[in-house]
């Protein structure tokens, strides 16, 4: 008899060593508001077909919980398959981006433009498939079974993948009868896919998911096309240099390319920047340049870098640091719990700023405030700026693009610019790689080095840190003039060496562990690329890694 503490409960009680999640979900009957998908054995991730073969500590998940949620996705994802696979047979559908606050799918040489029958059919085979509550079966094969499976399947790039495994056995998925591969748990049945939609989005289809506040309802249709360009212009770019997926990757790295792929992605960076200092040279009205994204996407090394091409097209850039505009401590609005927020745009001074760019836009010169975040007041050190017809201020900031922050300043003195560092591959087809597992892994890395937090607690900070930018950041990206993507092709290969010993101190008493855990696993895909004095000094990777020629 093994003891079991049961988190949801509060109970601890006793089972038979080989018992399953399933029967003790049973017996304790957790009071969660949404059906259970899956557990946290010992702050680890597990099926409900789990079995006990010691004593354990655990938490049940619903919908709510993020690694609940992703059961979900992923699930779902399996279902959509299997549905295109039953309606066409030599189908090749494709997980691409995370946009419209859902998933834009496409299937690999059919344009859906128009076909809404034929995604309309699609839909309610999903349906049926739900319907009918299949199981989803994970069962363990040798490797070299898997790559059978997977190349008679027409799935090159899982196939590839797993020739690159060093591991004799693998875990893979049956839902009826067909195989797939996922890089985490799914939900036990169809059953529990209750809420889903798909709806016609440019030439494929968009995955609607449910809200993880309200699994009730469905997430919005935000219209995002900027952001859908860029993300669609990037795809065709890596494609192009035949580094699509991870496998493929890996194999550049293997065949020795990987100096150039630096080297590409690098100059990709570059006429992309220079691009834009001439869009802002051509509008000869742009006095201010605004520039927002979430965390670690890397807007301070852009908007040095674009300062410099600024210069080269003949302007001369003045940067502000919107952080200067904090309005006193005392004047901080309260959120909901009576704390200070001080994520909310009201706690800038926005008159102030509005009146310092105004002047400099009339040729004035000002003297700039400073914050001091220790005492919480604003002061003033001597510093002082003017500006010419030439002169074109950077300002850089979480709400740089919040029209509240600029409504008093004229739009033909604006421009405004997104940054986000937006995944341009995947591990293969059906396992997308998200945007924030880029991101965070930057910060977890630059946190250790500049700021001497661990692993652990910028984990544990960071689901705030994703609220913070739901609510002051993602509202009002479609708002910029363009949009910048700070991912590079070759980063996450070279991340790895970085964050793997960070991301493995994390003890397994913490929560943060699951999180550790999945990023851990995600990282193993990659191998190693060895190349990282081959990044130039300017890179916006170096605000990570260091050794950047900028000072910050």
């Amino acid at each position: 008899m093994l003891e079991i503490d049961c988190i949801c409960t509060g109970q601890t009680k006793k089972y038979p060593f080989g018992t399953r999640l399933f029967e003790i979900l049973k017996d304790t009957n957790p009071k969660l508001k949404y059906p259970v998908l899956g557990a946290l054995v010992d702050n680890e991730v597990q099926e409900l077909s789990f079995r006990i073969i010691k004593p354990h500590r655990v938490e049940f998940i619903d919908i709510t919980n993020q690694d609940g949620i992703r059961m979900y996705f992923r699930s779902l994802y399996f279902v959509l398959m299997k549905a295109v696979k039953d309606i066409i047979p030599d189908a090749d559908l494709m997980i691409e981006h995370a946009v419209s606050r859902g998933y834009f799918c496409e299937i690999r040489g059919i344009d859906l433009t128009g076909k809404n029958k034929l995604i309309e059919k699609i839909k309610k085979r999903m349906q049926a498939i739900i319907d009918a509550d299949y199981p989803f079966a994970r069962k363990d094969i040798l490797n070299s079974e898997a790559i059978k499976i997977f190349e008679e399947s027409n799935f090159p790039e899982k196939a590839n993948l797993f020739k690159q495994s060093p591991a004799l056995y693998t875990s893979v998925y049956q839902l009826d009868n067909m195989i797939d591969y996922f890089y985490g748990y799914l939900v036990p049945s169809t059953g529990y896919l209750t809420k889903f939609d798909i709806i016609p989005l440019y030439d494929g289809m968009l995955l609607k998911i449910p809200k993880r506040t309200n699994p009730e309802e469905l997430e919005p249709f935000v219209k995002q096309d900027k952001m859908f360009d860029i993300l669609e212009e990037h795809k065709q770019w890596v494609k192009a240099l035949n580094a699509a997926n991870v496998g493929r990757l890996n194999d550049r790295i293997n065949e020795g390319y990987a100096g150039t792929l630096i080297k590409i992605s690098e100059a990709l960076h570059e006429k992309k920047i220079a691009e834009i200092a001439d869009k802002i040279k051509e509008q000869k009205t742009v006095k201010l340049i605004l520039i927002a994204g979430p965390s670690s996407s890397g807007k301070t090394t852009f908007s040095k870098r674009l300062a410099v091409q600024l210069i080269v097209a003949g302007l001369k850039p003045v940067q502000i640091s919107l952080d200067n505009y904090f309005v006193d401590r005392e004047k901080t609005p309260l959120d909901e719990n009576g704390e200070y927020d001080f994520e909310s745009v009201d706690a800038l001074d926005i008159d102030k700023f509005t009146e310092n760019i105004n002047d400099l836009r009339n040729g004035k010169t000002i003297e700039i405030p400073k914050f001091s975040f220790e005492k919480g007041k604003r002061y003033y050190d001597g510093t002082k700026i003017s500006a010419d017809k030439e002169t074109v201020i950077i300002a850089e900031g979480i709400h740089a693009l919040n029209p509240k922050l600029t409504e008093q300043i004229p739009d033909k003195a604006k421009y405004k610019i997104y940054i986000s560092a937006l995944t341009q591959i995947g591990i293969d087809g059906h396992n997308r790689i998200p945007t924030t597992d880029n991101r965070l892994l930057r910060r977890i890395i630059r946190d250790h080095k500049y700021r001497g937090y661990s692993a652990y607690e910028t984990l544990k900070r960071w689901q705030s840190v994703r609220r913070g930018e739901e609510k002051n950041i993602f509202p009002f990206q479609e708002h910029a003039d363009i949009m910048f993507n700070s991912a590079l092709l070759y980063e996450l290969a070279v991340i790895k060496k970085h964050a793997e010993p960070l991301l493995k101190t994390i003890p397994q008493t913490e929560p943060e562990f699951a999180e550790a855990k999945r990023l851990l696993k995600f990282l193993s895909y990659f191998k190693d690329m060895n190349n990282e004095k081959e990044i130039p000094p300017t890179s916006i990777l170096r605000e990570f890694l260091g050794n950047s020629s900028f000072h910050y």
